[in-house]
C-alpha cells in the first residue's frame, strides 16, 4: 500500500514538472514575441513548441503510471476481497461447529437426542476441517499470485518509465541541438521526433 501512496505523490510531481515545462514554453513564446532577429525568433518559437510537447508527454507519463498502478491496486483489492469471503465462510463453519458442540452438550445433559447431536457435530467438524484445508491452500495460492502480479505490474511500470524517460531525453536533446541546426535539418529532426513519440 505504501508504494501506491508514494506514487500518488509522484503523480503530483509529474504534473508539477508538466506545469514547469508549460511555464518554460510560455517564457520562450514571450521571448520570441519580443525578439527582433527573425532567426532567433524562429528558434524561440521552436523551443516553445518543444516544451509544449514535453508538457503533453509528461502529462501522459502521469496518466500512464496512474493507470498501471490503478490496475495493480484493483487486482490486489479483488484478490483480497476473495480471501476475506473465504475467511468469512470459514468463520461461519466454525460458528456452526461451536453451535453443534453446545447442542451436543445440552443433549448429553438432558440425555436426549444424543446420536442426532453427535451426527450434527461430526458433520459440522468435517465441514470446518474441509474448509480450513481449502482456505490454507487458497491463501498460499493467493500469496503466490499476488507476488507474481506485483512483480509483473511493477516490471511493466519500470519498462514504461524507461520508455518515457528515453522519449524525454530525445526531446531535450532535440531542444538543445535546435539552435545549432539549419532549417532543412530541423524539419528532418522534427519528423523523426514525431514518428518516435506517437
Amino acid at each position: 500500500m505504501r508504494i501506491f501512496i508514494e506514487n500518488v505523490w509522484n503523480l503530483r510531481k509529474f504534473l508539477d514538472v508538466a506545469d514547469s515545462y508549460a511555464r518554460i514554453g510560455l517564457c520562450f513564446e514571450k521571448m520570441a514575441q519580443q525578439e527582433l532577429d527573425r532567426e532567433l525568433q524562429k528558434d524561440f518559437v521552436r523551443e516553445a513548441l518543444t516544451f509544449e510537447k514535453l508538457k503533453k508527454h509528461e502529462s501522459r507519463v502521469a496518466t500512464d503510471e496512474e493507470l498501471k498502478l490503478g490496475d495493480t491496486l484493483q487486482y490486489y483489492t479483488k484478490d483480497t476481497d476473495a480471501a476475506k469471503d473465504l475467511l468469512y465462510r470459514r468463520m461461519r463453519c466454525l460458528a456452526n461447529y461451536e453451535g453443534a458442540n453446545k447442542t451436543l452438550e445440552r443433549a448429553r445433559g438432558r440425555n436426549k437426542d444424543i446420536l442426532k447431536a453427535e451426527a450434527e457435530q461430526s458433520e459440522a467438524c468435517k465441514k470446518f476441517e474441509d474448509i480450513s484445508e481449502v482456505a490454507r491452500g487458497e491463501l498460499l495460492d493467493f500469496k503466490k499470485r499476488r507476488l507474481v502480479a506485483f512483480k509483473k505490474n511493477l516490471t511493466d511500470l519500470a519498462d514504461l518509465q524507461i520508455k518515457h524517460a528515453k522519449v524525454i531525453i530525445l526531446f531535450l536533446k532535440a531542444s538543445f541541438f535546435l539552435f545549432c541546426l539549419n532549417a532543412a535539418q530541423i524539419a528532418l529532426l522534427e519528423q523523426a521526433l514525431n514518428k518516435q513519440t506517437y
